[in-house]
């Protein structure tokens, strides 16, 4: 248990949700990451950090395998925000859909890149990692399906995951240089409207297109 000091910062740290905290040791994981290797970010390490002892740390996320997962999802549901935020004001035509698809996917990528390439790289080969890629694949293409239908009608979900797969190699290319990130955003809008085309299940009524 956190002893209470003079000046209340435990008490204040006490105070927090358990939401909070959970935000709170991620973002310590976050920082860590950035300026330590891999190996030497422990949930030690991250509750010290964070200015919390260690069985906080323990009590959020079990093991660091339930860190580097939790970290894992929090990138993922951080990118679906973003998706269904720039949606909410998107013009109703296809292009601009598919623009806003693109711009997010490359832009989220590209922000926590140095991160999210570091917890992929300690899950490589795990079952775990194939286990949170397909949730979130799913979960990320499911509001990509339901923002491009009404202008395609319905689509056949399985082609979708073409977008993942240019998105992550466009976000790539552009995060070494090779590419800017206004091209590979571009480039990625072309995917997504051809996909999006291809995918729209035979002899449905169709909805606009642009």
């Amino acid at each position: 248990m956190e002893s209470t000091s003079n000046d209340g910062a435990s008490t204040t740290r006490r105070r927090l949700s358990w939401d909070d905290r959970h935000a709170q040791l991620l973002d310590a994981f976050r920082d860590l990451v950035r300026t330590h290797d891999m190996d030497d970010v422990t949930l030690a390490r991250v509750a010290a950090h964070a200015g919390v002892t260690k069985p906080v740390a323990y009590d959020h996320f079990g093991d660091r395998s339930g860190l580097l997962s939790e970290a894992y999802r929090a990138f993922e549901a951080h990118q679906r925000h973003a998706l269904l935020e720039a949606l909410a004001q998107a013009p109703r035509d296809l292009a601009a859909v598919s623009d806003l698809v693109a711009e997010a996917y490359i832009g989220c990528c590209i922000a926590e890149g140095i991160e999210l390439a570091a917890v992929v790289s300690a899950l490589s080969g795990s079952a775990t990692l194939s286990e949170l890629r397909s949730e979130a694949e799913l979960a990320y293409l499911e509001i990509c399906r339901e923002a491009l239908e009404p202008f395609t009608g319905p689509l056949e979900p399985a082609p979708l995951s073409a977008i993942v797969g240019a998105g992550d190699a466009l976000a790539r290319n552009a995060m070494s240089g090779s590419m800017t990130t206004a091209r590979a955003g571009e480039t990625l809008a072309v995917v997504v409207r051809a996909v999006a085309r291809a995918s729209a299940i035979p002899g449905a009524r169709p909805g606009r297109t642009t």
